[in-house]
């Protein structure tokens, strides 16, 4: 496709055609020309807005696209409403990749009821892949919003499913040849298959009825990455027993094939939460089948420790996600 905006005819095929499912709170919606969408929600309900990119995935971009942001207005307590979407395009791609990307965006809304209401596409020289970037919008109702602030000394920190799931799903979907070379197929597709549990929205919707002081959902620079801004929004120490926290054995693999540190690997649908008894929520969570643990205590004062056994270690401030180590040796080497 040409550079600039994508034409009108491509728009309305292989964009707004795709577009099905609807909410009656949205009131303004995509359309040619239109920029704006626009929501009503009640007196005693507030808006809940999100964004985030997507940069790091091509084969499945459309619905990481909208797990993200559907966990992040999830950790807020919120319900999902509606979306909009800049999709940024290189010169190289065909209209059917586009078609793919929205129906797979199509594909993820509907799961969660959630609308398409907008946005922006465009083909543009500054990309050398699809980017996506989302704007999410949620509404809760007043009184019930949660925040990565509000954990306190004393409380249980909680993790959902496993760390890393995310990751491990890419890499096996991206880098699979590679993967071939050391692993059984079974294996791979076992990895690949980690991406049915992207969705925090289960986990988040029991851990606020069972009252959840904080959560964050767990995604670049995984869940050293989170540990250490839930603490930092809250004000707060940790004490964390690298033990206790969940891995599945494919992400441990392949991220040593890689040389990457699995506990700083991009990992979307894992929930850290806080509460004062993190044993009710995960016997809650467990009647509806999603695996948590308790990994360790908030504390007073600004010390963020992983225990390992007799050894300690200090969380540091958030790095470049181990993700990216991967797909930058990638492209060097075909260079």
């Amino acid at each position: 496709m040409k550079i600039g905006k994508v034409p009108e005819q491509v728009l309305k095929r292989s964009v707004l055609k795709q577009i099905h499912n609807r909410r009656n709170e949205v009131l303004l919606s995509a359309s040619v020309g239109e920029d704006c969408a626009a929501v009503t929600v009640a007196e005693d309900e507030m808006l809940v807005l999100s964004t985030d990119p997507i940069t790091g995935a091509v084969q499945d971009i459309g619905d990481l696209a909208i797990q993200i942001t559907i966990n992040d207005l999830a950790s807020a307590g919120a319900e999902p409403i509606g979306v909009m979407l800049t999709i940024l395009l290189p010169e190289r791609i065909r209209e059917q990749k586009l078609q793919t990307m929205m129906q797979q965006i199509e594909a993820a809304c509907e799961k969660v009821n959630v609308q398409v209401m907008g946005g922006h596409t465009e083909v543009t020289q500054v990309v050398n892949q699809p980017v996506i970037s989302v704007v999410g919008v949620g509404k809760v109702k007043k009184g019930k919003l949660v925040s990565t602030a509000d954990a306190q000394p004393g409380m249980d920190i909680l993790i959902t499913k496993w760390v890393g799931i995310e990751g491990t799903s890419i890499l096996a979907k991206e880098k699979e040849d590679q993967l071939r070379t050391h692993f059984r197929q079974e294996f791979i597709d076992q990895a690949k298959a980690f991406d049915q549990w992207l969705s925090v929205l289960p986990e988040a919707v029991i851990a606020a009825n069972c009252g959840v002081a904080a959560m964050h959902d767990v995604t670049e620079g995984g869940i050293f990455g989170a540990l250490w801004e839930l603490a930092e929004a809250s004000g707060i120490g940790l004490e964390i027993d690298l033990e206790k926290i969940p891995i599945k054995q494919e992400t441990v693999e392949i991220c040593e094939f890689f040389g990457i540190n699995p506990y700083e690997l991009i990992s979307s649908g894992s929930m850290l939460m806080a509460a004062q008894d993190g044993n009710t929520i995960i016997r809650e969570l467990e009647k509806q089948g999603i695996h948590a643990a308790v990994v360790g205590k908030a504390l007073s004062g600004n010390d963020r420790i992983v225990k390992v056994q007799d050894e300690q270690r200090f969380l540091e401030p958030p790095k470049s996600d181990e993700l990216y180590k991967v797909m930058a040796a990638s492209a060097n080497e075909a260079r």
